[in-house]
């Protein structure tokens, strides 16, 4: 089972849940009941999700708990019990895992370790196959500079992809997406749209921080005091001017170096599309429209895919309201079959 997992069956009615998995100490707190006795509140995770947990004073397992660590890997074992206050531990077990389960772990599940190499190559072969030199150029030095910390990086702290390689899978995902647009507007300038795929969200690397050796992603001074547009923004004034020299940025061609600059810059600065959600700008280019609405249809789409998952539904198959989405979601209609 992963964390995923749990949240699921919790959505669908589970009161009483066996685990059984290897996971990583998110938070850890020492809290009072109103009567005045302890407990811990344990946030753990496994990279697919988190959940929090209630381990009370006199519960076996406490004095265990209590040696902890936030950053820690274990093994957590048992019963999770779901009350109006949360999940409560009952019949845990707790201990640290082997070096081998470690890097087990931080390998993620391995269908979705499958997924996310897969997403990998997908992203770099779409930015190989950009034409204009200097994009291309500029798309792969970030992957080969950043790469790393790119596949790591969440999409979001909550709301869609907010997980270990979700960025990376968002942008796969959106990269695959143009690529089936590109025949019905071929008009638009698609190398752009692609670079422009690739670094829309390139801040959040520095945002949110999610070390090689950790699951949970944390906020970031900078991202605080920036946000991940002006990061973005930044880095690729940074990478262009670092590569100006080099010889792609050299070849004749146009248009000029300096009117792509700008347009990337300003895909990157009014991906959200609307000032109010913290873009700096408007789209004012058929690509900067294009990229918004990618961005906005593939991030939708997960909400209500962990909606569905994550919810549960009454009998008209309306689920529980989930911010940012504005209402219910509402069961989807299944595709026809002959019957």
């Amino acid at each position: 089972m992963t964390v995923h997992e749990l949240t699921t069956r919790l959505a669908q009615g589970g009161e009483l849940i066996q685990v059984s998995l290897p996971c990583q100490v998110v938070q850890l707190r020492t809290l009072r009941a109103r009567n005045g006795n302890p407990y811990i509140e344990l946030e753990f995770t496994d990279g697919t999700a988190s959940q929090r947990v209630r381990v009370w004073h006199d519960h076996p397992a406490y004095p265990e708990c209590r040696e902890l660590e936030e950053g820690g890997f274990i093994f957590l074992q048992g019963v999770l019990r779901r009350t109006p206050w949360g999940l409560s531990g009952e019949e845990l077990k707790v201990r640290p895992l082997t070096p081998d389960e470690v890097e087990e772990l931080l390998a993620g599940p391995p269908d979705r370790h499958v997924f996310q190499e897969k997403a990998y190559q997908k992203v770099v072969e779409f930015i190989g196959k950009v034409t204009d030199p200097r994009l291309r150029k500029l798309g792969l030095s970030f992957l080969e500079e950043h790469g790393a910390q790119f596949r790591r990086a969440p999409a979001a702290r909550e709301y869609h992809h907010a997980y270990r390689g979700g960025l990376l899978e968002h942008v796969a995902q959106m990269l695959e997406a143009a690529s089936a647009l590109e025949p019905v507007y071929p008009n638009v300038n698609w190398d752009l749209v692609r670079v422009g795929i690739l670094f829309h969200d390139s801040g959040k690397l520095w945002e949110h921080s999610c070390g090689a050796r950790t699951l949970a992603s944390h906020s970031t001074r900078v991202g605080e005091l920036l946000g991940h547009i002006p990061i973005g923004i930044e880095l690729v004034n940074r990478l262009w001017r670092d590569l100006s020299h080099s010889p792609e940025f050299s070849l004749p061609g146009e248009p000029p170096a300096e009117d792509v600059r700008q347009h990337l810059l300003h895909l990157i600065a009014s991906h959200h599309g609307q000032r109010e959600f913290g873009s700096p700008v408007t789209p004012k280019t058929p690509e900067a429209w294009v990229l918004h609405y990618l961005d906005n249809l593939d991030a939708k789409l997960a909400m209500l895919k962990a909606a569905y998952e994550e919810t549960v539904a009454d009998l008209r198959g309306i689920y529980e309201r989930r911010p940012p989405l504005e209402g219910r979601p509402v069961e989807p209609l299944p595709r026809y079959r002959s019957t």
